[in-house]
């Protein structure tokens, strides 16, 4: 059964299960346990990738749904998405690419830092999951839209994906079927087939992910140890007292700008178990992922270190008889909270104990959306447990 019949099912709800025909069974997948390491590797790797040295190669390799996920998991790799490649008409819808006469291929848009991984490297790779000779079918998939395809859009990296090419011929003695050239058009698919088996891990897929254990990072690059984040204060700039006082509710002035405390459990972050990132409420300037939060019982939200030290001004507070040490925001110059040394300590032993009014939470799936993209990796998870 192929990948038009699954669909189909599932669009009119059907089971999964009665798809008993999928070139790639379970056992051919990589275990849950090796997918989630891969798939943490690469979310580690992308506090290293520079997002302004990104380039792009798009992968025709058959259904899109694994291959988007297959690239997704190569650290290096900062984004991949599925879509319509190489095609004669405007915006397909995938009825239209799978029953008409469109000519596009199921293809994936790969970005990725050429600092970490090379384009070598990639299609090395996307050669280990396709068969080269194979015309217009992939796994149990039939149709041109199935057809396998290297599309560039940088006219230099042509001789480095033919180099490829050329070694891939040598070892099977054999022409390619595999087509090579410049990116004419990508649609982007329907949301639905964007990281599909991320959001149904028992879906079809064509193709063996073991050979992501062969994958050579470039020189320098460390897989183990993501660079250390670093906030641009220049981002970042503090309001007028007039702009601060209009922005800010009573309580959320009276903490930051009054260095008031709000009451204990009774406050909007101290339970907040949600992956996302903190920032500063006056300025925006990124101060806590989620990662680093945990459940202290002090009734204010509790985290181990900032994202950046530097985004902390540390202050010493003698106030109400007690020698404690005030945590203040560097661009914003707001009362956060204080730190003490009670902390857990295997993650260093100091606890931020911080008011939730001086704090905006940005829930994970909409950092991007709001520009805080390049701290993803750090704000997956709540807690480090």
């Amino acid at each position: 059964m192929d990948k038009h019949l699954f669909s189909i099912i599932v669009l009119l709800g059907a089971l999964v299960t009665i798809l008993v025909g999928c070139a790639t069974t379970a056992s051919d997948l990589p275990p849950k346990e090796s997918a989630g390491e891969q798939k943490s590797e690469a979310e580690a790797m992308k506090s290293q990738i520079d997002t302004n040295n990104l380039k792009d190669i798009y992968f025709a390799g058959g259904c899109f749904w694994g291959v988007e996920e297959y690239f997704s998991r190569i650290p290096g790799v900062y984004d991949v998405t599925s879509g319509y490649a190489n095609g004669t008409t405007e915006n397909p819808t995938y009825e239209e690419v799978c029953y008409g006469d469109t000519h596009f291929a199921e293809t994936v848009h790969v970005q990725y830092d050429p600092s970490i991984i090379s384009l070598t490297t990639l299609t090395r790779q996307f050669f280990m999951i396709i068969n080269p000779l194979s015309v217009n079918e992939q796994g149990n998939d039939r149709g041109e839209q199935y057809r396998t395809g290297v599309y560039y859009v940088d006219e230099a990296d042509l001789q480095t994906i033919q180099l490829v090419f050329a070694e891939v011929e040598q070892q099977y003695e054999s022409s390619l079927a595999t087509e090579l050239g410049p990116l004419e058009n990508f649609y982007l698919a329907e949301e639905y087939h964007q990281d599909y088996l991320q959001k149904n891990p028992d879906g079809y897929c064509h193709i063996d992910f073991s050979s992501l254990d062969q994958v050579e990072l470039e020189e320098g690059a460390d897989e183990t140890q993501p660079s250390e984040i670093k906030v641009d204060p220049s981002l970042y700039s503090r309001p007028s007292d007039d702009e601060i006082q209009d922005n800010l509710t009573d309580m959320q002035y009276e903490v930051t700008q009054n260095n008031g405390t709000e009451p204990a459990f009774q406050n909007d972050y101290h339970d907040n178990t949600a992956p996302g990132l903190y920032v500063d409420i006056v300025t925006g300037e990124p101060l806590f992922a989620s990662s680093a939060k945990y459940n202290s019982g002090c009734g204010w939200p509790a985290f181990t270190k900032p994202i950046d030290p530097d985004v902390l001004v540390e202050v010493p507070d003698n106030s109400w008889g007690l020698n404690r040490t005030e945590v203040r925001s560097r661009v914003g110059d707001s009362h956060l909270g204080h730190v003490f040394n009670d902390g857990p300590a295997s993650q260093g032993g100091l606890r931020y104990c911080i008011d939730s009014a001086a704090l905006r939470f940005i829930p994970y799936e909409e950092m991007e959306a709001e520009g805080y993209a390049e701290y993803m990796p750090l704000c997956e998870t709540y807690s480090w447990e």
